[in-house]
């Protein structure tokens, strides 16, 4: 954390932390809404190649070093879990998925870091705390997924449903695979990727906007896709995607992880989903009934328990004795 006297203007605070609560809340409506004219996987090469064009030249500019090969390869590998078996599901299930709902099964990116923390990084121990909220938040989307409970509304279509928890994972693997490639590398030896983390972000997004859009074009997309045919509408909201979602977002992201605490910053985990929840149901007439809140309640409880977790008694240790559990 930096000293008092190093501290930025409150105003440049606020403003960034509205960014990523509101902006990125915002996005999955936009996505919703442009899935719904532009084929999903093609919809989202388009943002992440573009944005990650203008992000790279960006840093460039400012004198960041261009990537080595091997970087390029260790950011292609960690793109392919970020981006393509992420946001490909993403996109995809949203043709059929409400945004909001989208939103909230995307929360539960907390609840898989924590499992791969503990089980691939060993920076992680499962205490009580940790198995309850993981039990809560899977219980909130099972409420989301049943077709037994008669909570009114209908659930999520479970292929679909299947297919943004394979996201969440996949992003969770992409983050912790990040850290650890990121770790500070033996002297004298290159790091594993770019040393700048905006720079590290553009090439993942290069890189996953290539891959998309080669699955893409696996799957037929091209040929479906017809320009003339797509609205004005759609092309500002995937303008709105690229600059605002991506680029402005993330930036603002980056900044605030240099000036406020990972817990601080790591609220935009379950303020976004409500933005989402509300924004679909106020503006694109997505329910809001009792399965939806109580889903939503329960994932929203499990991540700011994960997020907020203090040191406690680990429930399984390998050496049996008491130690801290370190916070996600």
């Amino acid at each position: 954390m930096p000293a008092l006297s190093d501290r930025p203007a409150n105003w440049k605070t606020l403003l960034a932390f509205a960014i990523i609560y509101l902006v990125w809340g915002t996005t999955f409506l936009a996505i919703r809404m442009g899935v719904q004219q532009v084929p999903p996987f093609l919809f989202a090469a388009m943002r992440f190649f573009a944005a990650g064009v203008i992000l790279f030249l960006w840093t460039v500019s400012r004198g960041e070093k261009i990537p080595a090969g091997r970087q390029w390869i260790n950011a292609s590998f960690i793109s392919v879990l970020a981006f393509l078996l992420n946001y490909g599901p993403l996109f995809w299930a949203e043709q059929r998925v409400p945004s909001g709902i989208a939103a909230v099964m995307m929360a539960t990116i907390p609840l898989f870091t924590a499992v791969a923390e503990i089980v691939l990084l060993r920076t992680q121990r499962l205490t009580l705390r940790l198995a309850l909220a993981l039990v809560v938040g899977l219980l909130g989307v099972a409420v989301l997924m049943s077709h037994s409970l008669a909570l009114g509304g209908a659930p999520v279509d479970r292929i679909r449903a299947c297919a943004l928890l394979v996201a969440a994972v996949s992003w969770s693997l992409g983050s912790v695979l990040t850290r650890k490639l990121s770790a500070a590398p033996a002297p004298g030896s290159p790091s594993a990727l770019p040393q700048s983390k905006l720079m590290t972000s553009a090439a993942q997004m290069l890189a996953g906007g290539f891959f998309l859009a080669l699955t893409s074009g696996v799957l037929g997309e091209f040929q479906r896709f017809h320009p003339a045919s797509v609205a004005r509408a759609t092309w500002l909201e995937l303008a709105y995607l690229i600059f605002a979602g991506s680029i402005v977002g993330f930036t603002a992201y980056i900044w605030l992880i240099h000036h406020e605490s990972p817990t601080k910053v790591g609220t935009y985990a379950y303020v976004n989903p409500v933005v989402a929840v509300l924004l679909g149901y106020f503006f694109a007439g997505e329910g809001l009934g009792l399965r939806t809140i109580l889903g939503t309640v329960c994932v929203l409880l499990s991540v700011i328990t994960i997020t907020t977790a203090r040191p406690a008694v680990p429930l399984l240790s390998r050496t049996g004795e008491r130690s801290a559990a370190k916070s996600p």
